[in-house]
């Protein structure tokens, strides 16, 4: 029989034990002079062997780097002890693997229709989230509003942007255009602005005219939004006559089918159209669906409209998400990596979780990670090849470059806005590397962001940094670090033409550079992509079933897309889509739509 020298054993020496698991053991051997030599360790003993001490009864210390591994494998049970009682039972009737905002509108909204809802995410939403820039929209405040919270918000209607041709500050509003063209002084820009406005703002009524939260992805659609929402359709329709309803069917085609169809040919328009289609969706105005531009053309560009920012960051909107999930008796478990999603008889059963729990789902499993992270969840044998394929084949946005710096606010002009847009050169396009980058300084709306007079800001290339020039790299390696200084160097450049001379990057009291690799690693994303760079006219988003019984997917890789706008409403068509149409016409009248 084995002799062992146990750590934190319950037995004494010389004794039998009898425990499965012990915190950590290892092989004795005794050298001639009877002193312990400790080798071959190990963190299970077999029941049934013999006791033959404690480090804290012998007096003889282990070695440092076994003490070390000791604290560490203490500190990863505890990390599982956690994890295990935020998970509570064991079973749920639907897991939602990944706490993004997609993911929390599902769950939270399934919560609301009285579903025993689990979940899970790796880390701490609100975290990810504290110091990006949410906008928020009719169709997350819709969820809020079915969950019954509110998000303080400070409103702004402005933003500053820096192209070649100068600097300017736009305005949401109508009259955009106008203000821009006198600005650049292009008269050809204040007609085809106002003929671009004339012409898709009509068609901003088929738009709008089915809530999002109406939607479902089964034939209970015909109800919860066909039937119901039939009359407004119709007078919609009726409203914009027989050439606008025939209009309307170009909702589903490419945004730059309405742009040529107007003749618009001035470069400047369609350069900022395209900007503006890139950041709402990844791709230009040649993939994003007109649905998806002219829905928010209706909401940014009428009459007294205002954009809003939540006060105490964007991770605001998701502590909103989460009270409301808790209200209603969901729950989050927080630092429980799911390993893998469990197929048993070919449909979805659970999730098994990175320390071994198995968490069963007795109705369905979602998935809020992309299609290639939920890929790679699931055994390989039980997709179809068909569906591998698809995924495998489908081609990704690139990735971001982050730099997040905090500083004083002493020397920095009082009026600085929120946001600021920088473009290097139309010419290379706007989906080009190193060419555009977005700034935000949330700590001008939200001052609780940074200490008293001190500033937080961050910026960002939007899904435009090549995911191979990082691929392979030690993150520790002098390479590694010498390719973040340089390609960094687009972003301190363009912060600092946007803060000015007042700013002085050597006295930033924070300095942090995210790259695709921070990216792929933080938020679990693979090869840190933006998302799939699915082109309207040439393919479309899936739905939110899959092959796989019982398993859905929520977020970008599923329609309407990408966006926080398109990630919230994904969740709330799939939280649709698991209850009875009853359910969800009675979640409908009780918010009013």
């Amino acid at each position: 029989m084995d002799d062992f020298l146990l750590l934190n054993c319950k037995y004494k020496s010389g004794m039998v034990c009898t425990a499965t698991v012990c915190y950590y053991i290892c092989f004795v051997e005794r050298s001639a002079s009877g002193s312990p030599k400790y080798t071959n360790c190990r963190p299970r003993i077999a029941p049934g062997s013999t006791v033959i001490g404690f480090v804290e009864e012998s007096g003889s210390k282990l070695p440092s780097a076994l003490v070390k591994l000791f604290f560490l494998f203490k500190v990863i049970s505890w990390i599982q002890w956690v994890s295990y009682l935020s998970i509570g039972k064991p079973e749920a009737d639907v897991i939602v693997v990944g706490s993004g905002i997609g993911g929390l509108c599902c769950g939270a909204l399934l919560a609301r229709y009285n579903q025993d809802v689990l979940g899970s995410s790796g880390k701490p939403s609100s975290t990810r989230f504290r110091n990006f820039v949410v906008f928020v929209n009719r169709k997350v405040k819709k969820v809020l509003d079915a969950l019954g919270e509110s998000l303080p918000c400070a409103t702004y209607d402005s933003w500053m942007v820096y192209i070649p041709e100068g600097e300017f500050l736009s305005r949401i509003g109508p009259q955009t255009f106008s203000r821009i063209s006198r600005r650049m002084l292009v008269q050809m820009l204040r007609k085809n602005g106002e003929n671009f406005f004339d012409a898709i703002l009509p068609l901003s009524t088929a738009a709008m005219a089915l809530p999002p939260l109406s939607i479902r992805g089964d034939w209970g659609v015909l109800s919860t939004a066909g039937a119901r929402y039939a009359p407004s359709l119709l007078k919609s329709f009726a409203q914009m006559g027989p050439q606008g309803a025939l209009g309307a069917t170009k909702l589903l085609r490419p945004f730059s089918e309405i742009i040529n169809s107007l003749g618009l040919k001035d470069p400047f328009i369609r350069n900022w159209v395209d900007l503006l289609a890139f950041l709402l969706a990844g791709v230009k105005s040649d993939g994003i669906l007109s649905a998806e531009m002219i829905y928010m053309f209706s909401e940014w560009y009428k009459p007294g409209c205002c954009l809003e920012y939540p006060l105490h960051g964007s991770g605001a909107v998701v502590d909103a998400l989460v009270r409301g999930l808790e209200k209603f008796n969901g729950r989050l478990s927080l630092r429980s990596h799911v390993e893998n999603i469990v197929v048993e008889d070919g449909r979805a059963i659970g999730v098994k979780l990175r320390g071994g729990q198995f968490v069963r789902a007795k109705k369905a499993v979602v998935s809020n990670a992309s299609m290639w992270d939920t890929l790679n969840l699931l055994p390989k044998e039980v997709v179809p090849k068909p569906y591998q394929e698809r995924i495998q084949m489908t081609p990704q946005c690139e990735s971001f470059m982050h730099l997040h710096l905090g500083f004083d606010a002493e020397g920095i002009r009082e009026d600085l806005g929120i946001h600021h847009i920088v473009v290097n050169d139309w010419e290379r396009g706007v989906d080009a590397d190193q060419n555009v980058v977005l700034i935000s300084v949330p700590s001008v709306l939200s001052p609780d962001l940074a200490p008293p007079r001190k500033h937080v800001l961050h910026a960002y290339t939007p899904g435009t940094e090549p995911f191979e020039l990082w691929e392979g790299l030690d993150r520790r390696s002098n390479e590694y670090k010498e390719l973040k200084a340089q390609r960094s160097e687009v972003m301190w450049k363009a912060v600092e033409r946007a803060l000015g001379p007042g700013f002085d990057r050597e006295k930033c009291e924070v300095k942090l550079v995210g790259t695709p690799l921070t990216h792929q690693r933080f938020l679990r994303r693979n090869r840190g992509t933006y998302g799939p760079a699915i082109k309207a006219g040439k393919g479309s988003f899936p739905g939110h079933s899959t092959p796989i019984p019982q398993l859905f997917c929520c977020g970008d890789s599923t329609f309407p897309g990408i966006g926080v706008p398109a990630v919230a409403a994904s969740g709330a068509i799939v939280a649709n889509s698991l209850v009875s149409v009853s359910q969800h016409s009675e979640l409908l009248d009780a918010v009013g739509i």
